[in-house]
């Protein structure tokens, strides 16, 4: 009896048939179909997946520094529609890419290509440390090579009379 119950515990579990046909056939005939399983919200798993991939390296144009793939924005919305579209069209990746950014601009992109007007981005950081660097050693040098001056001995007495001067 205790099987029984065991077993009729993980069929009800686990969502099988047992517990049904331990009842008898009026209780299979009875039961409510199953749930119908989950269907993915889009069919081509393929391109959900390439759609992700491709999200995830361009930018919100609403929400600015926000992954595509992230953002709650309508136009988000339609741009990921817009490159599932272009995706089941036969397009490549490279070639939504050059779609979304002849309509967007390289804003678009996380990483920006490496052309004259994005030079400065990509080796901006490394001018300045560059820079920094250089004034850096320029201001040790200076400081190396400073002398002190020397002094007089007159100087030296008008320095005694202030410190021997007391309130």
């Amino acid at each position: 009896m205790r099987i029984a119950l065991v077993r009729l515990g993980l069929a009800v579990l686990l969502g099988t048939a047992p517990l049904a046909q331990a009842a008898g056939p009026a209780a299979v005939a009875a039961a409510p179909a199953s749930p119908p399983m989950a269907q993915p919200l889009y069919a081509d798993v393929a391109i959900e997946a390439r759609l992700t991939a491709l999200s995830r390296e361009l930018r919100c144009v609403v929400c600015q520094n926000e992954a595509l793939v992230d953002s709650p924005a309508e136009l988000a919305g339609a741009m990921r529609q817009e490159i599932r579209d272009l995706m089941k069209a036969g397009k490549t990746d490279q070639e939504v890419i050059d779609f979304l950014t002849a309509r967007y601009g390289d804003f678009v992109l996380f990483r920006p290509p490496f052309k004259p007007l994005t030079y400065l981005l990509w080796a901006g950081p490394f001018v300045f440390l560059a820079l920094g660097g250089l004034v850096w050693f320029v201001a040790l040098r200076a400081r190396r090579t400073l002398k002190a001056a020397p002094v007089n001995p007159a100087q030296l007495a008008a320095a005694a009379r202030l410190l021997d001067d007391k309130p």
